[in-house]
């Protein structure tokens, strides 16, 4: 498997606004590559860096094996994007738009293909409807369709379910999954909906406040023998100390705001039941493995970074 994107040592600042702070990712091919952070986090200055809306303000890219500031051109005819919601022209049909798109992308498409694009984005019932009458779900499909329409090997998605409501979600949560899984697509998808994420990609890369925090698979950072288990006592300086004496110890992370161990959930009961045997009080104890879960845990923690790998 080759990368598709190499980033190292990216840096973005604006003024005295430090957006993005020396990331390095990798996405491999036939990645759906989740790119997490809050808001203001630098995800979507990343994006614009990787398509050159933005220049960087140090550190390097390259997409298909090539530099990014040398090949420029020759890189972004295989990528598709869609950044935010989509500029379409709303007095135009869906067909229409996808036409002169296609046409600015050097093609010379027919209308069996436009339509056949349409169908596989679910507007072939709306093809020649004005954009204006769609609603913003079924803009960001034609989004996608035109940035499908010279047929990239690499698709960027930046917030594509911002303002959708819950049926638009899953409609472009089953469409990242066709375009990944029947046509070998390589996609990188900027969201904060971190349940989304956690459906659709296999590789992920959280980035907090412009730094990574982590990037690794999706399946060993969830890996359930690898859950975080989060524990509250009435003392929990002094229920760290007592554990740190037991076989418990190597399990002990590094966070100064709660009691943490990552372990097997499997083991939980018995943790339990050797902190009641030390005589620790027992608020609370919060397996966690989801997503959501995983993400919090690590962008409360200031400074920490780490690196999964299989």
């Amino acid at each position: 498997m080759s990368s598709i994107i190499q980033v190292k040592n990216l840096s973005k600042q604006f003024n005295d606004i430090q957006a993005v702070n020396e990331l390095s990712f990798t996405v491999e091919e036939g990645d759906v590559y989740g790119f997490l952070g809050q808001n203001g986090a630098g995800k979507s200055t990343t994006i614009r860096m990787l398509l050159t809306l933005i220049k960087p303000t140090a550190g390097d890219i390259s997409i298909f094996g090539k530099s990014l500031s040398n090949y420029r051109q020759e890189i972004l005819k295989q990528v598709g994007a869609v950044i935010e919601k989509p500029d379409l022209y709303k007095y135009l049909s869906a067909f229409d738009n996808l036409a002169i798109f296609a046409k600015m992308s050097g093609m010379k498409p027919n209308r069996a293909l436009l339509l056949d694009q349409l169908k596989m984005v679910g507007l072939e019932e709306r093809a020649f409807s004005k954009v204006k009458t769609f609603s913003q779900g079924m803009k960001q499909r034609l989004g996608i369709a035109v940035a499908l329409v010279h047929n990239p090997q690499l698709i960027i998605l930046d917030e594509p379910t911002n303002g959708l409501d819950p049926q638009g979600i899953a409609d472009m949560r089953n469409l990242i999954l066709h375009l990944s899984r029947q046509l070998g697509k390589t996609i990188v998808v900027s969201s904060h909906l971190l349940s989304e994420i956690e459906l659709v990609a296999n590789r992920m890369l959280i980035i907090h406040k412009g730094k990574k925090i982590v990037e690794g698979d999706v399946a060993a950072l969830l890996d359930p023998s690898k859950s975080l288990v989060q524990i509250e006592t009435d003392n929990n300086v002094m229920a760290r100390e007592k554990l740190g004496l037991t076989k418990w110890a190597p399990l002990i992370q590094d966070n100064a705001l709660c009691l943490q161990l990552k372990m097997n959930k499997e083991a939980v009961p018995q943790l339990i039941t050797d902190l009641v045997s030390l005589q620790v009080q027992l608020l609370s104890v919060n397996p966690m493995h989801s997503l959501e879960d995983y993400f919090l845990s690590l962008t409360t923690q200031a400074g920490h970074v780490e690196s999964f790998t299989n």
